[in-house]
């Protein structure tokens, strides 16, 4: 009972000196905080590149300044666009010679049977329609990864946090253990 009278007048007198500083009113004092940096990150930046790389493949690497990335880019994209041209130009040519077949008229697959022809017309069906595919997911590709990138540029990455492995000597079964060791200076 004691101590809970104790410790009831503790808080009383602790409460009662706070509300006294808080009427304490000192003016026209600035305190300018000298370890503040200031923010020269621009929070629009991430959907900007994204933007910038959704209306031409490879702006938004451009301007993130990662111009090594450009040629990567346009390799993927053309490679899919070629695959996709050259797979639906034999598809054409397969079809229109199953179909000047069944009209009667000379065609350049005299070789091939029609189960053949039908066969080589679903081959690069399929083949046109996975360049589509990848070609499309290489263009996804291409904003996200400009956004990523846009976004990291802003990531503080600093010597004063740091991950490191550690060896730790685990006491009791005499062995070592490895660890991660997350250490942050101020």
């Amino acid at each position: 009972m004691k101590s809970l009278f104790y410790i009831a007048l503790f808080f009383f007198i602790g409460t009662t000196l706070s509300l006294a500083q808080d009427e304490l009113k000192v003016e026209n004092i600035k305190v300018k905080d000298s370890t503040a940096k200031k923010s020269t990150t621009n929070p629009l930046a991430p959907s900007k590149a994204a933007f910038y790389s959704a209306i031409l493949p490879g702006l938004g690497q451009a301007y993130n300044k990662k111009y090594w990335k450009i040629p990567i880019v346009y390799g993927a994209i053309g490679t899919g666009v070629y695959s996709y041209m050259w797979n639906n130009k034999k598809y054409h040519q397969y079809r229109d010679a199953y179909k000047n077949r069944l009209a009667g008229k000379p065609d350049d697959f005299s070789y091939l049977d029609n189960d053949r022809l039908i066969q080589g017309q679903r081959f690069y069906q399929k083949n046109r329609d996975l360049s589509a595919i990848v070609t499309v997911g290489l263009y996804i590709l291409n904003i996200v990864d400009a956004n990523v990138d846009a976004h990291l540029m802003q990531f503080n990455v600093n010597d004063n946090l740091s991950v490191k492995p550690d060896l730790q000597q685990d006491d009791l079964y005499n062995r070592q253990n490895l660890a991660l060791t997350l250490s942050y200076n101020f």
